[in-house]
């Protein structure tokens, strides 16, 4: 595939997630009766699912990536060049934020926001470096073992990961960044973002250093 179709299908997928994150979050708090349980679980579904169709349908283009801890593995194995993962980790930080955007304008609330939903403590910050970690050696499991299986484990370990990870597993770098964004159920404060971010990157390369041990080449 051409790189334009490798960076749009990038940016489309990342915006299609975030998009999906962020309406079914305001979708769930709108209907869930304050119930919060209930709430999550609507926002889980939809996040698991979309995932599951996303890999489908745009992993023979650019690898559905649409995580730049994804990325970043990907090029510290060698599987794509250092470029490609810049190009990408750009695509999926722009798709993410127009996810959010659009996410706003779908429900008709202000298109620009910072979220007020403070997630910060040490607890928070070990479930991320966890949930990315378990995220990615579900990934390069699959890649070793079972290919054609990708799509499944990751929604179904992502819709899993938010109910046994105290920071309702966001494992994903633009992912967090752009849910800053939005002042809505599932956003996170401004301030919590860089200490989100470090934890998910630590939590990828404990995976990348496993996976190679794991399953050698």
């Amino acid at each position: 595939m051409t790189l334009p179709r490798r960076v749009a299908s990038e940016f489309v997928g990342t915006a299609f997630l975030l998009a999906t994150v962020i309406g079914s979050g305001i979708m769930a708090q709108q209907l869930s009766g304050g119930i919060d349980a209930l709430a999550l679980l609507c926002n889980t579904l939809p996040t698991g699912a979309i995932l599951t169709v996303l890999i489908l349908i745009l992993a023979p283009v650019s690898g559905a990536h649409f995580n730049p801890a994804v990325s970043i593995a990907f090029a510290l194995r060698g599987d794509i060049p250092w470029a490609m993962a810049g190009t990408y980790l750009l695509a999926q930080v722009c798709g993410a934020i127009v996810g959010v955007f659009v996410a706003h304008l779908m429900f008709e609330l202000p298109v620009w926001q910072l979220s007020t939903h403070v997630r910060t403590g040490a607890g928070q910050w070990l479930a991320e470096a966890v949930a990315t970690f378990g995220l990615l050696l579900t990934i390069l499991g699959c890649v070793a073992c079972a290919s054609a299986a990708v799509a499944y484990a990751v929604g179904l370990y992502i819709t899993a990961a938010y109910w046994f990870t105290a920071s309702t597993s966001f494992a994903n770098p633009a992912v967090t960044l752009a849910r800053s964004l939005s002042d809505t159920f599932a956003g996170i404060a401004p301030t919590g973002v860089v200490a989100f971010v470090l934890s998910q990157l630590t939590g990828m390369l404990a995976a990348v250093v496993l996976g190679r041990w794991l399953w050698q080449r």
